[in-house]
């Protein structure tokens, strides 16, 4: 219909001005601008006295004639004298065609070609349309069309009529390429077949790829490759690390990194013997008078074996196995008062993986009050995936092979900037927890559209950053129909200068540079525009616009020369450079500035609306952080899935503690092994960068090593000198009275030669490797939690930031790897201090787990701010339900015991008829605890229980802990409300002081030493028992 159309509307002009007849030797080309003006709306075009009239109808998105009156039969038909093979000449007829975007907006200046003929034979005018004349209406041959920053489009000439052609022709902005799916790893035996797969996008798709192994070009003759390398009869020398790169007529893209593991002949891909593993015992469980006890209870290396179908030329790996656990084995731990269950790791052996689940949950709130952003949409690159809920609540479930994940979130109510965010997420299944904040759009100044506008970027108590001028008469519609009128602008400025902005920058600063591989941005602000007519939806285009940017704020040497203009794609996250920086002197006109001097930039504003003024940085390294689960830094307590954020400060010279803005953040979230943050650093000037870090786990800020008086080498976790040259201070280090949630230090570049450096935590951009597999006896900074206070033990072990790690048994106290369920009972307590609650877990009602246990979990109660004497404690207790092997439910045994001089006071009313109602009843003479059969219902906050259904066991506990310290069944708190939804109440009082031993002495010795006899019998005891099987290991 389009063609259709188009034929009408270029047939009309055809016969309003008749083209010459060339002859034979003639050869240029006539463009339609040459032969007919352009009409207004409504206007009729006819020949005088001739047979054709149209009428031009221009509407919003289309431009449309209409024929009125057919033409005349038999006018103007000659056909030419014959065709060559490829092209055909005929005198009168001609080819009329257009040239658009794919939003319509006709492009000027597009070189018109034929592939028979080479060389240009028409350009487009300012109205985007072009003619050929000679053309043979019946030749359909391809027309091609090509300009500047646009890709080459190609499309079939149509007739339309016995001596008339049409086409229209589509040019697509160039894009580089970006990848979608990367090669991943894989395990084969020698002899096996293996494929590697990638798939790069772009304007135009990317058609050329390149294979490396360990660095090295393959021969594309000798390997026949293309987006997938498929690797035959595989070789030992052929394992390594392989990548992939594309390219278009826009760039090159490279792949994250595989690695191909080549098992030798009768090598075995899973060792048997299971390696270390230690767990914490309860403190009742250590000897008198030592540390705490850690019980080595084994674990299989999450690792791959090789495919069943390793031969397939698949991309995928169907039926992949990894090392698991093939056999448990039941053992006793002897502690003071009671035997402890465990089971240990006996064989580890291959076996079907359990399928990755990558898992993102979060919350979107606005940074300037914390309010959730309610019913926002959801994008994942362009793709509508849903929306965030009433408290601003989302999860996204990440794609496989994923490596970058780009979310966007839209406002419906279009108050909020568009927040793309790249969201850090665990690959091997663990979920992560993001608070994502959206940033206020600036409030609408209206504009004159036939006036030169001048809009400032920045509005802090300092000068504007820059400034963005709209020249007089640049507005258009969508398909580029001018606007005249008023137009509604509201260009949001993100400032550097302004340090809280960072929480709501967009994306992460990341574009491709000239190599193919991800480079880091600094950047000196960012700016959302947003143009419409009052009271429209219709987002109008601009340009070319002048961005102007103050010289003098552009402090770092090299800088401003290297300062760019770059636009944020949207379905990759990546920015993309626009225009380069030009100086300008300053302007007579301009007396209130006449002595600054200004730098200059141009683009044009359509589809895209995210802008940023930033500086390709090369001092780039990495920075080794770890996180653990309290103070005390054991290495094999670590804490995986925690966010680690890291935000590069520009100081003031000679003032590292006072940064004047800051440049780029990164997220990255902490595995088995820590985690590498990407930053700014300098090799001669120590404080030429400074950086800001911050951890959070589930929205709980973990603590770092402290720094007053001075740091410690040894709590802080980097060697002298090293540690005084990054000068590490904690938030708190000037004034104790702030919180102690992160680290400013300077980043200063390890130095080749200096052993005190070589060994992080700051390491070279070229050693990420040695960053990642660093051991964890070198440099590094370290993060604790602040809740230490809990313990948390099962009998069937289990790494919750390692889903693969799950073992299939009847005592396991996840029993389905596929959902998670948390379940939480509110504690409350009345008394001077806060106590440690147990929550003792064992089977109820299944036969096969009645009276066994299935773990202990400990928290210490939390005091209420608002209300002195009372605290709470939220204690998580094994959910009701089926077990592993999916027949029966068990409602699991839950008693709940202060550790304290305490009585039970009250029971949640609801609770209490709720276990009335669902027998059996647990005998509860005990006033000093509380006992129930959990209930198999998912209760609310009214009965004192928190629940929580969620693909991670991890960010279920996190949520429901959240919901518990609100009290609520749908809010987030890190702040304990004792009085609300609490589930018993206890009260706890202080034991009467115990004179000293001197005063028992000399008041009653005999009793005095009866007592000493007495506790060093009591002691004596548990030692005695604790010889068994295993060994136990001793913190220090």
């Amino acid at each position: 219909m389009l063609l259709l159309v188009l034929g009408v509307l270029l047939s009309g002009i055809y016969s309003l001005h008749p083209p010459p007849t060339p002859t034979p030797t003639q050869t240029r080309a006539h463009t339609l601008a040459d032969m007919v003006p352009r009409p207004s709306q409504g206007q009729t075009l006819g020949q005088p006295g001739g047979d054709w009239k149209f009428r031009l109808v221009l509407g919003s998105t289309n431009t449309v004639w209409t024929a009125l009156e057919e033409p005349a039969a038999g006018w103007g038909h000659t056909v030419a004298n014959g065709c060559s093979p490829d092209f055909c000449r005929c005198p009168d007829h001609i080819l009329l065609g257009l040239v658009v975007t794919p939003s319509g907006r006709p492009l000027s200046g597009a070189r018109v070609s034929l592939r028979a003929r080479p060389g240009t034979i028409a350009t487009s005018d300012t109205q985007g349309t072009f003619r050929v004349p000679g053309f043979c209406a019946s030749n359909q041959a391809n027309v091609s069309a090509q300009m500047d920053g646009f890709s080459v489009g190609v499309a079939r000439a149509q007739a339309n009529g016995t001596n008339l052609a049409v086409v229209t022709i589509v040019l697509d902005k160039l894009r580089k390429p970006y990848l979608v799916k990367h090669p991943e790893s894989r395990v084969r035996e020698a002899g096996q077949n293996v494929t590697f797969c990638c798939k790069a996008s772009g304007t135009p798709m990317p058609k050329k790829y390149l294979w490396f192994h360990n660095g090295t070009l393959l021969d594309r003759r000798e390997h026949g490759y293309g987006a997938h390398l498929e690797l035959r009869g595989l070789r030992p020398d052929q394992a390594g690390i392989y990548h992939c790169k594309a390219w278009n007529e826009a760039g090159a893209v490279r792949s994250g990194a595989a690695q191909l593991i080549v098992l030798a002949p009768g090598q075995p891909a899973c060792d048997p013997r299971p390696q270390e593993h230690l767990i914490k015992l309860p403190d009742d469980c250590s000897q008198p008078g030592s540390g705490p006890a850690y019980l080595d209870v084994g674990l299989c290396p999450d690792t791959r074996c090789p495919s069943s179908a390793g031969s397939s030329p698949r991309c995928g790996d169907p039926g992949s196995r990894c090392c698991s656990v093939r056999r448990l084995e039941s053992r006793e731990i002897h502690c003071s008062s009671y035997v402890l269950p465990v089971k240990v790791v006996a064989e580890c052996g291959c076996q079907k993986c359990l399928p990755p689940r990558g898992l993102v949950r979060g919350r979107v709130v606005t940074a300037d009050s914390g309010k959730p952003l309610r019913f926002a949409r959801i994008l994942l690159g362009q793709e509508p995936i849903g929306f965030t809920s009433y408290q601003g609540d989302f999860t996204i479930e990440v794609p496989p092979s994923t490596e970058r994940l780009v979310v966007t979130f839209v406002d419906p109510s279009g108050e909020f900037m568009d927040t793309v965010r790249v969201l850090p997420f665990d690959p091997r299944g663990a979920g992560v927890y993001h608070e994502v904040k959206a940033m206020r759009k600036k409030a609408p100044v209206i504009l004159d559209a036939s006036q030169s506008n001048t809009i400032p970027l920045g509005d802090m108590e300092e000068a504007p950053l820059g400034e963005l001028v709209l020249p007089p008469g640049s507005f258009r519609h969508a398909d580029g129909k001018p606007y005249t009128g008023t137009v509604e602008a509201r260009v949001t400025f993100v400032d550097p200068r302004d340090l809280t902005s960072a929480a709501a920058a967009p994306s992460d600063l990341r574009f491709v540079d000239s190599d193919g591989e991800l480079a880091p941005l600094r950047t000196y602000g960012m700016f959302s525009v947003d143009l419409r007519a009052p009271g429209s939806t219709e987002q109008l285009h601009t340009g070319p616009v002048a961005v102007r940017v103050a010289a003098d704020q552009i402090h770092m040497a090299g800088h401003t020369e290297a300062l760019k203009l770059w636009s944020l794609n949207p379905e990759n996250g990546l920015w993309e450079e626009e225009s380069g920086f030009k100086r300008e002197g300053s302007s007579a006109a301009r007396v209130r500035r006449e002595e600054r001097v200004f730098l200059v930039g141009n683009t044009e504003i359509r589809e895209r609306r995210l802008f940023n003024l930033d500086v390709p940085e090369r001092r780039r390294c990495f920075v080794k952080v770890r996180a653990y689960v309290n103070d005390k830094f054991t290495p094999s307590e670590q804490v995986e899935g925690v966010v680690v954020t890291l935000v590069n400060l520009e100081p003031a010279p000679g003032f590292s503690a006072n940064p004047r803005a800051w440049g780029r953040f990164d997220s990255v979230v902490t595995g088995p092994n820590g985690a590498c943050l990407p930053a700014f650093c300098d090799a001669d000037s120590p404080d030429a960068y400074t950086a800001f870090i911050t951890a959070t786990l589930g929205g709980e800020e973990l603590e770092p090593a402290p720094s007053r008086p001075r740091p410690r080498a040894a709590a802080v976790g980097v060697t002298q000198p090293y540690l005084d040259r990054l000068g590490y201070r904690r938030t708190d280090h000037d004034d104790p009275a702030l919180k102690r949630s992160g680290f400013h230090i300077n980043l200063a570049k390890p130095r080749p030669g200096v052993p005190s450096e070589a060994n992080g935590p700051v390491y070279p951009w070229r050693s990420l490797r040695e960053c990642q597999e660093a051991p964890v006896n070198a440099s590094h900074f370290r993060f604790s939690r602040v809740e230490a206070d809990k313990y948390e033990y099962n009998v069937v072990p289990f790494r919750e930031g390692t889903p693969a790690s799950w073992t299939g048994d009847l005592l396991s106290w996840w029993p389905n790897p596929q959902e998670f369920r948390a379940c939480f009972l509110k504690v409350k307590i009345q008394g001077p201090q806060e106590y440690m609650v147990r929550a003792h877990n064992a089977g109820g009602s299944h036969p096969h787990t009645q009276g066994q246990l299935y773990g202990l979990r400990d928290a210490r109660s939390v005091r209420d701010p608002e209300r002195p004497g009372i605290s709470a404690a939220c204690v998580e207790f094994k959910c009701s339900g089926m077990l592993f092997d999916q027949r029966q439910v068990d409602r699991t045994l839950v008693t709940v015991t202060p550790q304290g001089s305490c009585r039970r006071v009250e029971v949640n009313g609801l609770l209490q008829d709720y276990l009335a109602r669902h027998p059996p009843p647990v005998p509860s003479e005990d006033q000093a605890a509380f006992s129930m059969l959990a209930p198999l219902d998912p209760l609310g906050h009214n009965y004192g229980i928190y629940t929580v259904t969620d693909q991670s066991p991890r960010l279920a506990k996190e949520i429901a802990i959240g919901r518990c310290f609100d009290g609520s069944s749908d809010g987030f708190s890190r702040e304990m409300k004792a009085d609300a939804g609490t589930a018993i109440t206890f009260q706890c009082r202080e034991p009467p002081a115990r004179p000293n031993l001197f005063q028992r002495l000399l008041e009653s010795p005999a009793a005095a030493l009866g007592d000493i006899r007495r506790e060093m019998g009591q002691a004596a005891r548990p030692q005695s028992r604790a010889t068994s099987s295993f060994s136990t290991q001793r913190g220090q």
